[in-house]
């Protein structure tokens, strides 16, 4: 039997119950791969507050395999920090003194900014638990903003690198206006026809519009990712876009691309950022199919929640190698192909967004790339920040 379970950096890779033959590889079988859960050294952590500090910490602790979140509390109910940690299945408390004795905890974090909070948990903490408060905490939340404004570095980075690749569909797209533009300037130069003139001069004119769009449209992509706030995303259209910016990078003449998109599906989150894992998502899928094969691009809204799937019917993904792709710097690319960043920075920009990623793949059947938002939560950040 086949089952999904969830790794503890968001990503869900296919369980599969062991077989008689448990010295059979199941990666020579085409099986897929089988993921354990949080390791049994794991740290048990509980987040006290849920404001921005506490939202921002518990995202990046829950992309930790030897930390696990047993929970977290804040007294504001409406705080962004209790949606998020619903979406993790992450468990949450409404009394400090439920959270703290109820579980085995290594480490208590106190992010609410509030100076009578360490005395308190300094009475109601047993069990030898350290607790991470004051000066320590602020320093800490310094440390998860730096953190933040280097995976945004590194996703522009990652995402300059891989423009090299868009050369030769750059140059191929480009040439043909412009040899046609060069075609009729020769026209021009001995047509004394005005009515002919002005044909050949509307054609000129549409041939730069479609450079120029070329050009914008590289110039979008290549842009720094906008730090404005989260905006909603017409799903449907950012996949098409994308699509048509994979084109310089991959080639698609022997790629059948079908689409299956539910209509007005739509996130919150950076439509730049999004932009770029689609993107990515849609060159890695056409590069897996060396001699042709097929795309699928599908979304669809059920039980509150958004999904996008990517699939292609190309090579696979060796069983051993499933757990270790979305690792930075790992790469099934030749060398000078391939970045190692591209699937890293794509679980990254998904876990902001509150989202998670799946992967199914079996070797010589292709890839699905399942990603999952949650349905929009509207709340204030009324929780004491760091």
């Amino acid at each position: 039997m086949i089952s999904n379970l969830p790794t503890s950096d968001g990503t869900r890779v296919p369980s599969a119950a062991p077989s008689d033959a448990a010295g059979r590889r199941s990666d020579q079988e085409g099986q897929e791969r089988m993921a354990s859960v949080t390791p049994p050294s794991a740290t048990r952590v509980a987040i006290i507050g849920a404001g921005r500090g506490g939202t921002a910490l518990l995202d990046l602790l829950h992309q930790i395999r030897t930390i696990e979140v047993v929970g977290i509390m804040d007294r504001n109910p409406a705080a962004p920090g209790l949606q998020r940690a619903c979406d993790l299945h992450v468990p949450v408390y409404e009394r400090l003194a439920d959270l703290i004795s109820s579980q085995r905890v290594n480490l208590v974090m106190d992010v609410t900014g509030d100076p009578n909070m360490d005395r308190t948990l300094h009475d109601q903490t047993t069990g030898g638990a350290d607790i991470l408060s004051g000066p320590a905490s602020r320093l800490l939340w310094d440390l998860v903003r730096h953190e933040s404004a280097l995976q945004g570095e590194l996703l522009h980075a990652e995402k300059l690198a891989g423009i090299g690749s868009f050369a030769a569909g750059i140059a191929h797209d480009m040439n043909n206006p412009l040899q046609l533009i060069l075609g009729l300037a020769e026209d021009l130069a001995d047509e004394r026809d005005i009515e002919t003139v002005h044909l050949q001069a509307r054609d000129i004119i549409e041939a730069v519009k479609r450079t120029t769009a070329i050009c914008r449209d590289l110039t979008s992509y290549s842009r720094r990712a906008s730090s404005q706030q989260d905006s909603r995303i017409a799903i449907n259209s950012k996949l098409d876009e994308a699509l048509k910016i994979a084109r310089y990078a991959v080639a698609l003449q022997n790629i059948e691309i079908r689409k299956s998109y539910q209509s007005d599906v739509a996130v919150k989150g950076n439509p730049d950022e999004l932009l770029h894992v689609f993107v990515n998502l849609i060159t890695n899928a056409v590069q897996a199919m060396d001699h042709g094969g097929t795309l699928t691009l599908e979304t669809a809204m059920a039980l509150g929640a958004t999904q996008v799937r990517v699939s292609d019917s190309g090579c696979g993904i060796a069983a051993d190698l499933l757990d270790r792709i979305f690792e930075p710097f790992f790469t099934t690319k030749p060398p000078g192909k391939g970045t190692g960043l591209g699937l890293y920075n794509i679980k990254n920009v998904i876990h902001h967004m509150h989202g998670t990623i799946e992967v199914e793949s079996r070797v010589g059947r292709g890839s699905i790339f399942t990603i999952t938002f949650p349905q929009e939560t509207a709340t204030e950040d009324g929780s004491n920040p760091l």
